[in-house]
């Protein structure tokens, strides 16, 4: 009897549409999770295509596209949609030269820093095109579940409950609920919405127009990229005003901590250090160490050499920092500082190098490399942030054996093990925590640090600790996938 070899099972097909992916185009965690996510669900029996805007960056990064959808006028202008494989991504490119071939500070704004003032009508284009894929738009392709990324996204699944997708299953991932997306009631007439969707249960907000609030009212399930933040943003402290709706919905919301590219971020073979090392060979740190001391113009000694790298901002506690910097100094730390940011901040930040030459250096600036290189040879990075939805920086950090101090809130709260005398003792702490987050608060957990800096064995065993962690995207893509597949079970029934 002949045997037929069975057929594998068709992959769970996922439209993921994002404003930015790593390695592409990036202002944050967001490109991170949205660039990562698809090869830790390849795995998995889950498919994803991602839908992104055709900024210079990524149209220049196509090697070869096959167009697949035309738009005669799409919100003032000619577009189409261009399948695409770039760096293992299954792409799917939304080439709208009057809204995204733009120079400027990013994908949102001028090189003054200021929002483009058109980007309502971007990414509601943006929001158009996924919904309209996501009702078969595309030949031969019509997605299983549509996963939108922040609000720039979010109102892909207000087109799919108007439109044509209404019954396909969709997740909304909060990454930072401050950016909300909020607009006047006049642009509403060129949205391309019936005139019901502008009610309180669509996409009316206060008045206006939120496209984040209309992706959490349309969405099936809602997520955040921690845990934690999960439960802070049903309160009126972290929900920014959408406390209630969130709270409405608590039955929906999940809370799933992103994951870093263990490839990309690897000691072991990064290309941005001096010198490569893993959890065995640790001295070998001393030689990234001196390299970032040459690049910030600090001291050679040893002394405890702390780290920021940050966008320098009111919300990542910069303003606690540059307060508390001379009393750093005075306590015997060393720091280097690289972001940019609130010009006042930077001021701050560039004035206590002034004044603390060889103790404190600060570089304003965004350098992906310089990040991997201070990440590999400083001893502690230091996150003091309000409020921090699950934060990568801590992530890395532990990965490269740099020792997170951070503020007990969000992500940070939810991956850092605090090494108080109990968890020192039994050898699993991974960092500092800190709360109540603020100067002293701070402070405090700076002079705990150093105190067990003192100690070498003490240490090496919180750095072997951290880098033992699993920082990878694994466990978080099988929880996506079991979301995915209870999503698909509740469209089924």
């Amino acid at each position: 009897m002949k045997r037929v070899a069975s057929k594998p099972p068709t992959p769970m097909q996922v439209l993921s549409v994002a404003s930015e992916i790593y390695p592409l185009v990036k202002t944050g965690g967001l490109a991170g999770g949205a660039g990562a996510l698809p090869f830790a669900l390849a795995g998995k029996g889950v498919a994803v295509r991602s839908l992104v805007p055709g900024y210079p960056s990524v149209m220049g990064a196509i090697a070869k596209k096959k167009k697949v959808l035309t738009y005669p006028l799409l919100h003032g202008g000619k577009a189409s949609v261009h399948a695409a494989q770039v760096q293992g991504l299954d792409l799917l490119v939304l080439d709208a030269p009057h809204l995204f071939d733009r120079p400027g500070g990013g994908p949102y704004g001028d090189a003054a820093g200021g929002d483009w003032p058109d980007n309502w009508r971007r990414f509601a284009a943006l929001s158009q095109v996924g919904g309209d894929i996501a009702g078969g738009a595309i030949a031969g392709y019509v997605p299983d579940i549509v996963h939108a990324h922040d609000w720039q996204a979010a109102m892909t699944l207000a087109y799919m409950r108007y439109g044509k997708a209404t019954g396909t299953p969709s997740v909304m991932t909060v990454h930072n609920l401050a950016f909300q997306g909020q607009f006047a009631a006049s642009i509403f007439g060129d949205l391309g919405l019936p005139p019901e969707a502008m009610t309180l249960d669509g996409v009316e907000y206060y008045g206006g127009v939120g496209y984040l609030k209309a992706g959490l009212q349309a969405a099936w399930a809602i997520t955040t990229v921690s845990p934690t933040y999960a439960q802070e943003i049903r309160s009126p402290e972290f929900g920014m005003g959408l406390d209630g709706l969130i709270n409405m919905r608590a039955a929906d919301l999940y809370g799933i901590v992103n994951g870093i590219d263990v490839d990309v971020w690897n000691p072991a073979t990064d290309r941005h250090l001096a010198a490569t090392y893993d959890a065995d060979n640790l001295p070998a740190r001393k030689e990234n160490r001196a390299a970032v001391e040459e690049r910030f113009n600090l001291d050679r000694d040893e002394s405890p050499l702390f780290c920021v790298v940050s966008r320098l901002t009111w919300q990542k506690g910069v303003d606690l920092l540059a307060g508390a910097v001379d009393a750093f100094v005075a306590a015997g730390a060393r720091l280097a500082v690289l972001g940019s940011g609130d010009p006042g901040l930077e001021g701050a930040l560039l004035a206590a190098a002034a004044r603390h030459r060889g103790r404190v250096g600060t570089l304003i600036a965004y350098d992906e490399a310089l990040s991997h290189l201070m990440q590999g040879g400083c001893d502690a990075i230091l996150i003091p942030s309000r409020f921090e939805p699950c934060g990568l920086t801590q992530l890395y950090g532990l990965r490269y054996g740099c020792v997170p101090v951070v503020a007990r809130t969000g992500g940070l709260a939810d991956t850092i093990i605090d090494a108080n005398e109990a968890a020192i003792s039994a050898g699993v702490a991974t960092g500092f925590q800190f709360a109540p987050n603020s100067a002293d608060g701070l402070l405090h957990a700076v002079h705990r640090a150093i105190r067990s800096f003192g100690d070498k064995a003490v240490w090496s065993t919180i750095q072997r600790q951290g880098m033992k962690a699993d920082v990878s995207w694994n466990r978080s893509a099988e929880r996506y996938v079991e979301l995915y597949r209870l999503l698909l079970s509740r469209k089924a029934a």
